[in-house]
């Protein structure tokens, strides 16, 4: 085991779980980021430098985790089939898989705003790429089913289920029954879905692509269709899509990352300088322990490689996370010879309920 992990472990001390829930067995510890773009501004540095100069920082801490997860942003391809009714298009050679893999990902979704940039063709091209360097993918798929369907990994005899749902346009890269495409986010999919998911595994994981670029505050709807993955059977959500952090609930007996804001993607944005890391530990059923970890990716700083921040800037970042996460009801707590921080629960009032907003959760926002 890892000194990042072992520390991990440390972190936990203070568990989200009730007192009286034991922890018999080792945790499982998923590590998750939020959008990867290995391309359109970091093209010039990463052909000069190498795929894998993206994530030298950042190896030791997502390969130490059982599980690591990220949303690829751009399908991995050659194709000219050109979806050009879309402003921004993205596309990343093949080769970028093996720096992928390298980096410690063991499941990568697929179900975004950017999959479809490339036609079909581009869909199927990113699956079998994947498939041939080993990774699992989820969120996309030669028709509607696949892309559904869940992938289902094993760790130490307890299995995970990770499902990925898109709730962005354009609508034209939604899978259809005869349609290579992404998995759309509607409610009565992710019901049947993680509810199948949990019946063949110990713990549903799931991600959305969802919420409003460069906006810090989660809209009604993510908040609702979170707690319905929740309610429905899964642990763990975890969400991207505005390139900013927003906040992290504890719901029920889950938790909720609303935004990991971008990791090594290919953007000279100004909004997008802090991204998130989190860390979750999975035990007896529950979430044990969440944690999360800010990471640098302001690329005129860091040229498109994430990078845990220290000393002042770590500070300033644990502040803002704080204040991001305090209206869920979660504060922050340093843990001790580590750069994560644990979140932990404090007293809150109790909410109005959010179902109304599933409404408007069957139409991409």
């Amino acid at each position: 085991m890892g000194l990042l992990k072992k520390l991990v472990f440390l972190a936990a001390l203070i568990p989200l779980l009730p007192p009286a829930v034991g922890l018999g067995a080792e945790p499982i510890v998923l590590a998750a980021v939020g959008d990867i773009l290995l391309g359109a501004s970091a093209a010039p540095v990463l052909r000069e430098r190498g795929f894998d100069h993206a994530f030298e920082a950042t190896r030791e801490l997502l390969s130490g985790a059982d599980l690591a997860v990220g949303n690829l942003e751009a399908p991995l391809t050659a194709s000219r089939d050109e979806f050009r009714e879309k402003t921004f298009r993205f596309k990343v050679p093949p080769t970028a898989a093996g720096a992928l893999q390298r980096a410690g990902f063991d499941v990568l979704t697929l179900a975004n705003n950017h999959m479809g940039d490339f036609g079909p063709a581009g869909v199927l091209d990113t699956l079998a790429t994947l498939d041939a360097q080993g990774i699992s993918r989820c969120g996309a798929g030669a028709d509607l089913a696949e892309a559904r369907r869940p992938v289902i990994l094993e760790v130490r005899g307890e299995k995970i289920a990770f499902l990925a749902y898109s709730k962005t346009f354009p609508t034209e890269f939604y899978a259809g029954t005869r349609r290579p495409g992404t998995a759309p986010g509607y409610p009565s999919h992710v019901t049947r879905d993680v509810a199948a998911a949990r019946r063949q595994a110990d713990y549903v994981v799931v991600s959305f692509h969802w919420g409003g670029e460069r906006e810090t505050v989660p809209k009604d709807y993510q908040r609702s269709l979170g707690r319905l993955a929740i309610d429905s059977g899964a642990q763990v959500v975890l969400g991207h899509h505005p390139h900013v952090a927003q906040g992290v609930e504890r719901y029920g007996e889950g938790i909720i990352y609303y935004s990991l804001g971008n990791f090594a993607f290919g953007s000279y944005s100004e909004t997008s300088k802090l991204g998130l890391i989190a860390r979750v530990s999975l035990a007896e059923g529950r979430v044990a322990s969440a944690e999360v970890l800010p990471v640098d990716v302001y690329n005129s700083r860091v040229a498109f490689q994430p990078r845990p921040l220290e000393g002042e800037a770590a500070e300033a970042a644990r502040a803002e996370i704080e204040a991001l996460t305090l209206p869920f009801g979660l504060r922050l707590a340093p843990s001790e010879g580590s750069p994560l921080l644990a979140l932990l629960p404090v007293e809150a009032e109790p909410e109005a309920p959010l179902s109304a907003a599933l409404s408007t959760a069957e139409k991409p926002l």
